[in-house]
């Protein structure tokens, strides 16, 4: 009884695990077929527009332009949870152990300087960052370029998303600033069950909804660690005002993203080498923390 009961919390525990990553993906691929929609159906409004050239122009390069957003998201976050950030198969000796170093109770091992432990990964991980819900890894050395450039494109996709959408908020307030047009803004669902509103505009109320809350939520995070990239900082350092490993914003692009940091975010297939090894850092500043 013991051992079914403890199989069946390691089976939900591992369904929990999974449930964002299943939910982003069905966010993603939903957004961008109402898009899709939105550019090959709904756009541009004008009979003599669609049946211009200029408007199979138009809606050629707003497809090529989102479904390149969508690859380099999806390819990123594909590169993300397959690249282990953790300190499993990397040698941790040399010449011995220097300033910061600690000793992890549960890998049973000494850790470099930026490494921490994850309880949720049960591994130390490498320069970590934090432990990224979304995806249900860690968010470390290795993997930090492929976290950003997917965050890059996920920011500007609901961007674009958002704008695109802006005429789904126009016709639904078309009706005035009603207590009907607001409900279908904020609680869509509400007015679905209660039979206010057919299934296609639920459908369309819903998606704009997700996009602008998403390209808020999105935004605090991208802008959030392009400020941590420019430090020179990680998650945890932020925490404690320490910036021990600033080298200057060049510096950090580098250390951070590798050598061609300048043009690995266009494509995760750019080969980018980090310049270091996860485990020796450059230290430039004080190592206590000054709050």
């Amino acid at each position: 009884m013991t051992s079914l009961r403890s199989k069946v919390l390691c089976q939900a525990e591992r369904i929990c695990n999974h449930l964002p990553v299943f939910l982003n993906t069905f966010l993603v691929f939903s957004i961008t077929g109402e898009v899709s929609y939105l550019v090959l159906v709904e756009a541009p409004l004008e009979a003599e527009q669609q049946k211009s050239e200029w408007s199979g122009w138009w809606k050629a390069v707003h497809l090529l332009s989102q479904y390149f957003m969508l690859a380099n998201i999806c390819w990123n976050a594909l590169l993300f949870v397959k690249t282990n950030p953790s300190i499993k198969g990397v040698f941790l000796g040399g010449d011995g152990l220097g300033q910061g170093w600690r000793y992890c109770y549960t890998c049973e091992t000494h850790t470099p300087p930026r490494c921490s432990h994850c309880f949720d990964c049960k591994v130390c991980v490498l320069r970590r960052d934090h432990h990224c819900v979304f995806f249900g890894q860690c968010v470390g050395f290795r993997n930090y370029r492929y976290f950003l450039s997917c965050l890059l494109f996920m920011w500007s996709g609901l961007l674009y998303a958002v704008v695109m959408n802006a005429e789904v908020f126009m016709v639904i307030l078309k009706e005035g600033v009603t207590l009907h047009s607001i409900l279908l803004l904020l609680v869509p669902w509400i007015m679905l069950v209660s039979g206010q509103v057919s299934a296609r505009a639920f459908a369309f109320a819903f998606i704009a909804d997700t996009c602008v809350v998403g390209f808020l939520l999105v935004s605090a995070f991208f802008f959030f660690h392009l400020i941590l990239l420019c430090r020179g900082q990680t998650t945890r350092e932020w925490y404690s005002s320490r910036r021990p490993y600033s080298l200057g914003l060049l510096g950090n692009l580098r250390h951070t993203l590798g050598l061609r940091w300048h043009l690995c975010w266009l494509c995760p297939l750019i080969p980018s080498p980090m310049p270091g090894d996860g485990i020796h850092f450059q230290v430039t500043g004080s190592l206590e923390p000054t709050r």
